[in-house]
């Protein structure tokens, strides 16, 4: 599918859903790609809010996540609790190796030298499988506009250029403080990290947690100028979203 095929229909997509909820925005995405319409999650508190929209508006889309080997286990709980809840069972999608061979390959962890490569091998590499997989023609993100500078200048609807695919936001307007009000209305599973201090969730060795007040990514990659893993910006050019 070429984006030059695309490029009318996505500027109309933004002006018809412009002020859409993401509700709306989703049940979109999914009349005009479903069952071609993927979505990969890291079960943070966005990813639970649109898997619980999802269960009412199209519970079969596929949801997969990048269990890198270096998840939480309270992340691997979400999971489980999104199962027991909605019925969805959410795919895990493992590298080609477990994280003993991977660091006995490399004589030592990577994450600790090289944590954008880490990223890459153990999460862009296992999603392309999955897209050639999968073959969807769009998929699902969680980011939010306010959450970094990179994420504000992304669209409802766009052409993601590094995966080949339509891109879908349905939460980029909403704040934080909309996401966990939808968490309490629907009793929404959620990771249990959130009330420990991590507004952001990735891999352990690469997450802590964060001090009150301080940006909700700032666990991610502290002390790093690291801020995206790759799957929404291309860190080594510096583009994406």
């Amino acid at each position: 599918m070429p984006a030059a095929m695309l490029s009318d229909e996505i500027a109309i997509a933004n002006e018809l859903l412009a002020n859409a909820a993401p509700q709306e925005v989703l049940a979109w995405a999914v009349k005009r790609f479903h069952p071609k319409l993927l979505m990969a999650t890291a079960f943070g508190a966005e990813g639970c809010c649109l898997i619980d929209m999802l269960s009412r508006i199209e519970p079969g889309v596929t949801l997969i996540n990048l269990d890198t080997g270096y998840q939480f286990p309270e992340t691997l709980d979400v999971r489980e609790r999104i199962r027991q809840k909605y019925g969805i069972e959410v795919e895990l999608v493992r590298p080609a190796t477990t994280i003993s061979e991977y660091e006995k390959a490399h004589g030592l962890p990577v994450h600790q030298t090289n944590p954008t490569q880490c990223c890459h091998d153990r999460k862009i590499v296992p999603l392309r499988a999955a897209l050639e997989r999968h073959t969807p023609l769009a998929w699902i993100s969680a980011i939010r506009k306010d959450q970094t500078e990179d994420r504000g200048v992304a669209d409802v609807v766009q052409w993601d250029k590094k995966f080949g695919l339509v891109k879908v936001n349905p939460l980029l307007r909403w704040t934080k403080r909309e996401v966990w009000a939808h968490i309490a209305k629907h009793d929404v599973p959620y990771n249990d990290l959130h009330d420990r201090g991590y507004p952001s969730v990735g891999c352990w060795p690469c997450t802590k947690a964060v001090l009150p007040g301080h940006d909700e990514r700032s666990g991610r990659w502290a002390g790093t100028a690291k801020k995206e893993c790759g799957l929404h910006i291309d860190e080594k050019e510096g583009s994406g979203i």
